[in-house]
């Protein structure tokens, strides 16, 4: 799995230069702004990749993941990743950036009680 994830992070990282990276939910994930773009996390049968605005990118190869924009595909062994594919992905997430930060923020602010009015 090592050879994999060595190879993603050189990808991500030439792709992505200003993107800051950080461990998050098990991972490496890289970010633009305060919102996530991309990140990987080994599991049992290989390392799965993800993009957290994968489903905008309109990529057969990307399944849907969770219950927001996230897509992802699972890698077994280094030579299925098509390095074209992959940097065409990248590309996607550089300038396809769902804000997540935005969305959380409208979330919480409908869920807190609202202020009863005096009259």
């Amino acid at each position: 799995m090592g050879a994999i994830c060595d190879k993603l992070r050189i990808e991500i990282d030439r792709a992505i230069p200003k993107a800051t990276s950080k461990m998050w939910h098990g991972g490496p994930v890289w970010f633009i702004g305060e919102n996530p773009v991309v990140g990987y996390r080994v599991v049992s049968q290989g390392v799965d990749l993800r993009f957290w605005s994968g489903q905008l990118f309109n990529e057969p190869r990307l399944k849907a993941a969770g219950k927001d924009k996230a897509a992802r595909v699972s890698i077994r062994a280094e030579a299925e990743i098509n390095i074209a594919e992959l940097r065409r992905w990248l590309k996607s997430a550089r300038t396809n950036i769902f804000d997540y930060v935005g969305m959380y923020a409208r979330k919480r602010a409908s869920a807190r009680p609202k202020p009863k009015k005096r009259g």
